[in-house]
């Protein structure tokens, strides 16, 4: 069913993040139940990492998406939208990665890069557009 609707591209990405945030919390719990670790880091540097890697992608996430909303209900075109979005699941994506151990430690500042480039261009198109 196709209901009218304000919003029709930064949901894509808030869905598409909300979706990447079940494996990254799975992740912790799991590894939680397998070595017996019920609050806390337990003093293990692996899961105090997987443990920050999910931190990092909740204190940066929200902020943006609410960011992407304004912009997109204050008239942006789909290419800033999609630049800023894309942005920013392609630097939590890398900075995951990297931080958690999953791939190259390079990942970990790219993502953060792409994540706050994506701050600064939707930060910056909505005093554009409203000073």
């Amino acid at each position: 069913m196709n209901l009218p609707t304000i919003l029709s591209i930064t949901p894509i990405y808030a869905a598409v993040l909300g979706l990447f945030f079940v494996p990254i919390t799975l992740r912790v719990g799991l590894y939680r139940v397998n070595n017996k670790i019920d609050l806390g880091d337990g003093g293990d540097k692996k899961l105090l990492r997987i443990m920050r890697a999910q931190a990092n992608f909740i204190e940066t996430v929200p902020l943006l998406v609410i960011l992407l909303v304004l912009m997109e209900l204050a008239g942006a075109s789909s290419t800033w939208l999609h630049t800023v979005g894309g942005l920013l699941v392609g630097g939590r994506f890398l900075h995951y990665i990297g931080l958690s151990g999953m791939g190259p430690f390079v990942g970990r500042p790219i993502g953060i890069f792409a994540t706050l480039i994506s701050y600064l261009a939707a930060s910056g198109w909505l005093l554009y557009h409203f000073l």
